[in-house]
């Protein structure tokens, strides 16, 4: 079976969720036999033709130019050129850029889609944006033979929005098992004697919510900021806890080795998504062994369950930093709990099985 993956910016990862889940994927399935293609954009740190028996096509991208924009020419591009691989499956990783380009894809190919997160809803979109990014997950409904839900409450929304069935299956995480304290010894830092949150710094990810909550407590410990702040709201938070020593902005962080033993070594690790599915960065806190402290929505509970921290507001952040203690006994059930799920529900080995038993079920 050949099998194509659009909507990324590539692989090997250097971004984000979808170009980790097309990572894994890829290589997952090269391993079970399948031939793979996945489009990277000519940005790409990576120029080969092949990665690891993956094949890499490149296509024009002048997002650097353009921004937004360019992202849709990318798109574009990519399913330009796929009409012309003769694939039997094109799985397409979100929707956002690409919906309203979906009618020129390929007829002879089978289409699904993973849906990825309520894409409109997110606060960082003015109202014109949202209003589109609304229409544009109705066109890809449409256009779409197949449909993948990352989560619980996507299916469920799918379902009562639009009367459409969709196959749930989650992000991956692999178990961390070699963790290495002289990595955090690197950036000053004593195990357990910090806090952090890695997200991409935008108002749905409850950065600011958090960070009242840090300043609140009056910690004695640091507390580390990890995703890129070279952005005007990035700007806007480092300006306004600027004054505050042991709040630690230190950039956008891709090596998987450290983020694990960040994430490993930390008192409390915060996941402040409001908006999507199951997030990548939770299975991987999950994976490392991490107490988390999740925002309160059906997202994350669907995942956590019991098993985790809460909070709604400030005040909430501020009582688990000042009373939480990573040694605790009930914490160390919690943090056996989320062990056993990565092991028995979100092991990638678990989740590239369920995308090959979809794709065999669409093709027959």
């Amino acid at each position: 079976m050949k099998i194509a993956i659009i909507g990324t910016r590539g692989i090997p990862n250097y971004y984000g969720g979808f170009e980790q889940c097309a990572e894994y994927l890829a290589l997952g399935l090269i391993k079970r036999g399948f031939e793979v293609i996945v489009y990277n954009s000519h940005n790409h740190p990576y120029k080969e033709k092949q990665w690891k028996g993956v094949k890499i096509v490149h296509c024009y991208d002048p997002e650097d130019k353009l921004g937004t924009a360019g992202q849709f020419i990318y798109d574009l591009n990519c399913i330009l050129d796929v009409r012309k691989r003769d694939c039997d499956i094109i799985l397409q990783l979100g929707y956002t850029s690409s919906a309203v380009w979906n009618w020129l894809m390929p007829r002879k190919s089978i289409v699904t889609t993973n849906m990825d997160g309520l894409e409109w809803k997110r606060s960082k979109y003015s109202k014109i944006i949202r209003k589109f990014l609304h229409y544009s997950e109705s066109l890809v409904i449409k256009h779409s033979d197949y449909l993948i839900s990352d989560s619980i409450g996507i299916k469920n929304y799918l379902e009562k929005k639009y009367k459409v069935t969709s196959t749930y299956i989650a992000y991956g995480a692999s178990l961390f098992v070699n963790s290495n304290d002289i990595v955090i010894e690197r950036y000053g830092l004593k195990p357990y004697k910090y806090d952090m949150l890695i997200a991409r710094l935008e108002p749905e990810n409850s950065i600011e919510i958090i960070l009242d909550g840090v300043t609140k407590s009056n910690p004695s410990r640091p507390f580390l900021v990890i995703g890129n702040h070279n952005t005007k709201y990035g700007n806007y938070l480092k300006m306004k806890y600027s004054s505050f020593e042991y709040i630690q902005f230190l950039g956008g962080i891709y090596n998987i080795e450290i983020l694990n033993n960040l994430r490993y070594y930390s008192n409390i690790y915060f996941h402040g998504h409001t908006v999507g599915g199951t997030n990548p960065s939770l299975l991987e806190a999950m994976a490392s062994n991490s107490l988390i402290c999740a925002h309160n929505n059906d997202f994350n509970r669907y995942i956590l369950e019991e098993h985790a921290l809460y909070f709604t507001n400030d005040d909430d952040v501020a009582q688990h930093l000042m009373n939480a203690k990573y040694e605790d006994s009930g914490i160390q059930s919690m943090l056996i709990e989320n062990t056993k799920k990565i092991n028995e529900m979100y092991d990638w080995e678990i989740i590239i099985d369920q995308y090959v038993n979809h794709f065999t079920s669409i093709v027959k």
